[in-house]
């Protein structure tokens, strides 16, 4: 009996020793989406300059690994780089959360090969060939007499699911070589003369050794260069994406403080420094819509 009593005392002490010191402000959980990180974490590391009683913790681990953590309501705002999937709505609705989204940045998905690679521009259609595994050695398509060698994100990644329902319109190669962010791409890609992946333009880095794709809807329409941005802001580059937060709820509070400084004007210029494109009318009348602001 007096073991048992002794178990019970240390639980009631842990879950107290858990809780918050008085005074002590709830740091803001933010998780999800790798293309969005460190976005968010310089978004955060701003706010919480100017606001250091408001803490801000961002995490990746991409967008699945975010839409779980609000289900589960351990942490307070999903990164997506896609909509929340209607099974996801439903899963986290039946747990009683309520999925908001808010459009805090424009994106697109680069193509980007190694800077000795003669090819610069594919179709949507070459590039779902080659991502299915149909095409394979750069000859097939104006290069050198080579194998392609294929770099992608693993399928927790909303970047992964986007560019399969966009481009690939199937199953992947199992030739993918599955990389667990951007930047991995990104220097798989500068030391590999043979290969291709797909990027968040944020993660685009200039003089690096690679060199992005142009891309087309189909031959006769021309091939748009990703780096214009007009044609980014304007959604005529085809693989042009918002990118999300999701709460639960109309947000308010300190998730709302947060995000309103996300979408402020200083908010958005960050975005722009940070390789983004500020969200354009249409996204603020849509956030107008879903949030209130």
């Amino acid at each position: 009996m007096a073991m048992r009593f002794k178990i019970i005392a240390i639980m009631v002490l842990s879950a107290f020793m858990a809780l918050p010191a008085a005074g002590e402000e709830k740091i803001l959980q933010v998780r999800g989406s790798d293309t969005i990180v460190n976005l968010a974490q310089r978004l955060a590391e701003v706010y919480s300059e100017k606001n250091p009683d408001r803490p801000v913790s961002v995490t990746g681990g991409g967008s699945g690994t975010g839409m779980a953590g609000l289900r589960n309501r351990t942490i307070d705002i999903a990164n997506s780089s896609r909509p929340a999937r209607q099974r996801e709505m439903i899963d986290m609705r039946s747990k009683g959360v309520n999925p908001v989204s808010v459009i805090i940045a424009i994106d697109c998905i680069v193509l980007v090969v190694n800077q000795e690679n003669r090819v610069d521009k594919l179709t949507i259609e070459q590039l779902g060939s080659i991502f299915r595994g149909e095409l394979t050695n750069w000859k097939e398509l104006g290069g050198d007499d080579m194998p392609i060698t294929l770099y992608g994100r693993q399928s927790n990644s909303g970047t992964y699911e986007v560019f399969k329902e966009n481009v690939v319109n199937s199953e992947y190669s199992d030739k993918v070589r599955q990389m667990s962010g951007n930047s991995q791409i990104v220097e798989s890609i500068r030391g590999d003369v043979s290969g291709i992946g797909y990027i968040g333009i944020g993660f685009l880095q200039h003089g690096a050794g690679l060199k992005t794709i142009k891309v087309s809807k189909n031959t006769e329409e021309g091939y748009i260069d990703p780096e214009n941005r007009a044609d980014v802001e304007s959604g005529k580059y085809p693989l042009t994406r918002p990118l999300y937060q999701y709460t639960d709820g109309i947000p308010s509070g300190a998730i709302m403080d947060f995000i309103r400084f996300e979408l402020s004007a200083e908010g958005q210029k960050i975005v722009d420094e940070m390789g983004f494109i500020p969200i354009t009318r249409r996204y603020i009348e849509e956030n107008r819509k879903s949030i209130g602001i």
